[in-house]
């Protein structure tokens, strides 16, 4: 596809469907269903108008628990369209962990799917108005389908920038709303962060003609919002249902794509397939990859460059949109290992407070950044800033000399297994209650595929009943409790774990044990 250049164009979903209404917009990697720029114009604007009539106005909460489909992009647009916050939940949670999510953000609206039905069985939904199913067939909801045709495809009167609001968990184990800003904008206003966003993008090339593969769960941030900005830009976003190695390259060759986004496990898998496998595939319409979420062990990273080429550009960024920086593959051949340049100032702290020079090692706070606070919870908000009012998502870092950031640990011990953040915090209160459990730690180790694998490291109230049947029901009880990705793939059984007389657990020296010949740096 050609790409043309429409600088007058407003970032907004509704001039693209004015613009180009019949170019596909979304379509999805297996089922092939495709929604037109007016398809998904109309009916995110129809949503809008649903949501507006029971009640929701500038500010209230809606929030989204499916799986990926083109549904979810329009949903996400009727509630940007109308002013609101939209939380997208991660289709793996257990009822309670959904509902402490609901509670916390007040949302007033849910939109699932039949899939999420045993979950959604278990919540109380007594504040939740607005409760719609896509596909139908989940008892108190209303069909999504049926609900939304019963209004005009009309922008609201109101139409205004809304603003996406999503979890992540804290290190005391409770998942954190991370609230930003609503931009109190009109639709496509430049000074809107989100369409600041996409105006980033649209530098990079992005533009009407560009083909975006989407491989990631649309419950993740980066996801999220590089497909919403996508929208804005009028490029076509191929959504993959599930990730699967050998079809993520059939769909580069099949939509000519030409933007994708991915983290190093997926790099990983593709990697693995059969040298047959990997060259029945045309490429060649690829012009900028990134990636995120994780580092990205340097061999493998040398070998997607060798295989796709140097169009592998890489960022760090957190959700609290704080700081980030970025490296193009030419630099990164330069830095191996390192996520880039501070795109803002950038500062290594040590634990005096005081600024430490290149090739030290410290805490890593950015000058700048976006307004936001984590919902309900001032004191994490303020423990992120320090006496200079930088702010900090707690990795630990080194600067070099020429200013490229390398990262040497995880934010608070957070684990990052396939590009998804764990923190061990909630499978550690799940064990610590188990009457057969005197103490313990849950922490990341090596694993070739996935980068870090979650392990439990306990101590036994008996020791003589360690072994394979203790280890299978403790894995089992964190995941009677827990989504499967937090919990333990497998456990050690020792005799102490490394405390100091005040009780603090010193998880680092726990790790070194199991990291001994691996480089952390890039792991």
């Amino acid at each position: 596809m050609s790409q043309t250049a429409e600088p007058t164009l407003a970032l907004h979903l509704a001039a693209r469907a004015a613009h180009r209404p019949d170019a596909p917009a979304v379509v999805m990697g297996s089922g092939g269903e495709v929604l037109s720029y007016r398809e998904i114009d109309e009916r995110s604007n129809r949503l809008a108008r649903l949501l507006r009539e029971a009640g929701l106005v500038t500010g209230d909460h809606i929030a989204i628990l499916m799986g990926n489909c083109a549904t979810y992009l329009e949903v996400a647009w009727a509630a940007q369209r109308s002013g609101l916050y939209y939380t997208a939940l991660n289709s793996h949670l257990r009822s309670a962990e959904v509902q402490y999510i609901l509670d916390d953000c007040g949302a007033t609206a849910l939109v699932t799917a039949p899939d999420m039905a045993e979950v959604v069985s278990g919540l109380d939904l007594q504040g939740v108005s607005v409760r719609l199913s896509v596909g139908g067939g989940i008892p108190g909801f209303s069909g999504y389908e049926a609900a939304v045709s019963a209004f005009e495809a009309r922008p609201v009167a109101d139409e205004s920038e809304g603003r996406e609001m999503l979890y992540s968990s804290g290190t005391t184990g409770r998942p954190k709303g991370v609230r930003k800003e609503l931009p109190n904008t009109p639709m496509g206003d430049l000074s809107a962060a989100p369409v600041q966003i996409a105006l980033g993008l649209a530098r990079r090339g992005v533009g009407p003609g560009s083909v975006y593969l989407s491989p990631a769960p649309l419950y993740h941030s980066a996801p999220l919002v590089y497909c919403m900005s996508m929208l804005r830009l009028g490029a076509t976003v191929v959504v993959m249902e599930h990730f699967d190695a050998a079809q993520c390259l059939a769909l580069i060759e099949r939509h000519g794509v030409t933007h994708a986004q991915f983290v190093p496990t997926m790099f990983v898998r593709m990697l693995h397939l059969p040298d047959s496998e990997r060259q029945r595939y045309d490429l060649s319409s690829l012009r900028s990859v990134v990636h995120a979420a994780a580092p990205c062990p340097v061999e493998v990273k040398h070998q997607m460059l060798g295989w796709w080429g140097p169009i592998i550009d890489e960022y760090y960024a957190g959700t609290e949109d704080i700081g980030s920086t970025w490296i193009t593959a030419a630099e990164w051949l330069a830095h191996p290992g390192s996520v880039g340049r501070p795109l803002s100032p950038a500062h290594v702290v040590g634990p005096d407070g005081e600024e430490l020079g290149p090739g030290q090692e410290g805490v890593v706070y950015f000058e700048g950044g976006r307004p936001f606070e984590y919902h309900n919870d001032p004191s994490a908000t303020a423990s992120m800033l320090n006496t200079q009012g930088w702010r900090t998502l707690g990795d630990i870092g080194v600067l070099d000399e020429d200013g490229y950031l390398y990262l040497t640990d995880r934010q608070a011990h957070m684990i990052i297994s396939g590009g998804v953040n764990i923190y061990p915090q909630e499978a550690e209160n799940v064990l610590a209650g188990d009457p057969r459990v005197a103490d313990v730690a849950v922490i990341g180790v090596p694993d070739a595929e996935m980068g870090e694998a979650v392990k439990a490291v306990l101590v036994l109230v008996d020791p003589s009943s360690a072994g394979p049947d203790t280890e299978a029901g403790l894995i089992a009880l964190c995941r009677e409790r827990l989504a499967g990705y937090k919990c333990p793939r497998s456990v050690d059984f020792v005799t102490e774990l490394p405390r100091d007389p005040n009780g603090k657990l010193y998880k680092r020296l726990l790790k070194e044990r199991y990291w001994e010949g691996h480089d952390t740096r890039v792991v």
